[in-house]
């Protein structure tokens, strides 16, 4: 299950509610419907944070469950970041196995990294948003962000490593 902040709970976090203890808090930033309820509850487990705890976050409508994204055009929440996943035309092909991709990112996320790092304060929410990518599906949708923010020679290196032909 994928939870994400509603404007009520972003509100209630603005206001420090009571009912939004520190450790609460902490679980409640992770919710950005990119990490499941499982991995945002082993991340603050050392907390003390419950499933029981997530729970009522959701009774009181501060999270909900994101949508999946419609298939034919719908009306289902679609975040910005798949959006832009149609402007990346060399995303992986149907053909590519599991460890490939996953031996891409991790070959990929440290140049990312690298070159959204040297960026400084100007590129401070791209490496955010690249240190929070969970795979190489999302570091692929970073790719035209990290290419429009540095230039295409600077991002050469990491466009090899993400989009190129194994050579294998």
């Amino acid at each position: 299950m994928y939870l994400i902040k509603t404007p009520e709970g972003q509100q209630a976090f603005k206001e420090r509610h009571a009912d939004l203890s520190q450790r609460l808090r902490s679980a409640f930033l992770l919710f950005d419907g990119f990490r499941s309820l499982a991995q945002v509850l082993e991340a603050t487990a050392a907390m003390g944070v419950s499933k029981d705890d997530v729970l009522a976050l959701v009774s009181k409508g501060w999270l909900v469950q994101k949508e999946a994204p419609a298939m034919a055009g719908g009306a289902a929440m679609v975040a910005p970041a798949q959006v832009s996943k149609s402007a990346v035309p060399s995303l992986a092909p149907a053909n590519v196995d599991p460890a490939s991709t996953k031996r891409r990112y991790q070959q990929a996320y440290p140049v990312a990294v690298s070159i959204t790092g040297g960026l400084g304060l100007k590129g401070f929410r791209l490496n955010l948003a690249v240190e929070a990518a969970m795979g190489y599906e999302q570091l692929a949708e970073i790719a035209p962000r990290i290419r429009d923010a540095v230039g295409d020679k600077a991002y050469a290196p990491l466009h090899k490593v993400l989009f190129a032909a194994e050579a294998e």
